[in-house]
């Protein structure tokens, strides 16, 4: 890989590091007018038509036009996304927003295994010690997070916030894998103005029927000036400087990257939510983020041809 493009690659996933330490802080305040549904519909929809100028340029400057086979490259990864912004706003119910910041890191192991099914070009040797032992620790650390929480004593912590955190962890491995395919072939500015499109255009009969499409107009407008930046800065800039991680330095890597961006939430939440983690929390978090490191210590050797540079 010639060395520019692998240093465009980690100012782009360090710049998402520090972008991705606040989505959940967002998404925890927007809890309190938006509801699940609305709102994950509304900050898509507005990410959208942030990038549709940018992407109507591109296509129509040069690249593989828009044509059956790209919408269908881009409607793959579009599906776990859609599940993934629900749960994890839904999970923000059960959790604070450091807390989930932790919890969402597990998702590094699982994009590794799933990179390893997906990718030969990313495939280390499954079976070090290091991969089996990190991912068994990560899981671990993971569980602890959520279940050492201050109310855990009085048996109110949900296994179904659980199933719902871990969804959403699962969601999003599987989204950052197949979305690999899309960037590398369309640049990250087109495959994002397709993806988002189609989870926007999924979101919407789902909020139709389950949430309250009218929201927007029940509150104030500081709170959707602050859905609108949560939505282009979490969302439409962070996911185009993601893509370009992914195209340049693989999917496990840009994943393990990320790690660091809990440190950035913790912190947040602890200064805006007075978020407090318990020891044992703070045990765990410490284990999963050791754990998904371990996991994925190998660099992947990327090897895919792409269509721009961004």
């Amino acid at each position: 890989m010639p060395r520019h493009y692998k240093n465009q690659g980690y100012a782009a996933v360090f710049a998402t590091i520090l972008i991705w330490s606040t989505p959940s802080l967002f998404q925890f305040y927007l809890n309190r007018y938006y509801d699940p549904f609305a709102q994950n519909f509304y900050r898509y929809a507005v990410a959208f038509l942030a990038v549709l100028p940018l992407a109507i340029y591109r296509f129509q400057r040069r690249g593989p036009r828009l044509d059956w086979s790209v919408a269908g490259i881009c409607l793959l990864p579009a599906l776990p996304n859609v599940v993934h912004q629900i749960t994890q706003v839904i999970s923000l119910q059960y959790m604070g927003p450091g807390v989930y910041a932790v919890f969402i890191r597990s998702s590094v192991i699982i994009t590794a295994l799933l990179a390893l099914v997906f990718f030969p070009e990313e495939r280390p040797l499954i079976r070090q010690w290091q991969f089996q032992v990190g991912t068994l620790l990560g899981l671990l650390g993971a569980v602890g997070v959520f279940c050492f929480q201050p109310h855990w004593a009085g048996g109110h912590v949900s296994l179904g916030g659980l199933a719902i955190a871990f969804t959403a962890s699962i969601c999003w491995a599987l989204y950052g894998v197949l979305v690999k395919r899309p960037s590398a072939r369309l640049g990250s500015i087109r495959s994002f103005g397709m993806v988002s499109f189609f989870t926007s255009f999924m979101l919407l009969p789902i909020t139709w029927v389950f949430g309250r499409i009218d929201t927007p107009w029940h509150t104030s407008a500081h709170v959707n000036w602050i859905l609108v930046v949560s939505a282009v800065l979490c969302i439409t800039l962070a996911h185009l400087l993601y893509y370009v991680a992914i195209r340049e330095l693989g999917v496990a890597l840009s994943q393990t990257l990320q790690l660091l961006s809990p440190l950035g939430a913790l912190a947040l939440s602890a200064w805006i939510f007075h978020e407090r983690l318990t020891t044992l929390q703070l045990f765990s978090a410490a284990i999963l983020l050791f754990g998904a490191s371990l996991a994925t210590r190998i660099e992947p050797r990327v090897v895919i041809e792409t269509t721009e540079n961004i």
